[in-house]
């Protein structure tokens, strides 16, 4: 984990995570894009920028390195900024899908899919709306309690779909009401950014009849 209280540079991003130098590049693009419209849109907290490289594109990053997948496609429920869609496009060969209800963020992500040369796909709507699809695996950063989590991702889940989830320091008390309803295989992994975040990895969800 980089030391707390430092902010992690793009140097040291790039050191941690050995990205090739052309994905570097596309991630300092999509980083200068958003400071850029981080000005006329509230697109993440203010007091994060000056820490983007830890607190958004590490963040993000490290979703990549809790599955054996290296291909297929992803959605990223609730993806306002990018964060971990644009990240997991730019980084991977998944084919990636941001569902976003905020019609500015989703100008964003398409601006920064276009500046990047990064495809995705930004779908404007709320995820109830989203139309039938199946994912390998369904991502969500900071969307919702899990139980309300796995309401809103089941329905475009199959039989071997990964959940990859970043949660807070209330992840414990989210497992055991979920559990109420729900049956999984959990991995609960460390935050590489944050000492109170963890990373949920959820497999063979189904609900408890």
């Amino acid at each position: 984990m980089p030391e707390p209280g430092k902010i992690l540079s793009k140097e040291q991003f790039q050191a941690q995570t050995n990205v090739p130098h052309e994905t570097m590049e596309a991630l300092g693009r999509y980083g200068a894009l958003l400071e850029k419209w981080q000005k006329a849109i509230n697109l993440v907290g203010k007091s994060t920028l000056p820490d983007l490289w830890r607190r958004h594109m590490l963040d993000s990053y490290q979703l990549l390195s809790k599955t054996q997948k290296t291909s297929g496609t992803w959605l990223d429920l609730g993806s306002g900024a990018g964060f971990p869609a644009l990240v997991v496009g730019i980084c991977s060969e998944f084919e990636v899908h941001a569902v976003e209800s905020d019609q500015r963020k989703c100008l964003f992500m398409q601006n920064v899919s276009r500046e990047t040369m990064v495809s995705i796909a930004v779908h404007n709507c709320r995820i109830e709306a989203l139309p039938p699809m199946t994912a390998d695996i369904i991502s969500a950063r900071a969307l919702a309690p899990l139980e309300k989590l796995l309401e809103l991702a089941t329905p475009f889940a199959h039989a071997d779909t990964e959940f990859l989830f970043l949660k807070g320091q209330d992840v414990d008390e989210e497992l055991t009401k979920a559990s109420k309803c729900w049956n999984m295989e959990i991995e609960k992994h460390s935050s590489v950014t944050s000492e109170e975040g963890c990373l949920l990895k959820l497999t063979k969800v189904r609900r408890l009849a």
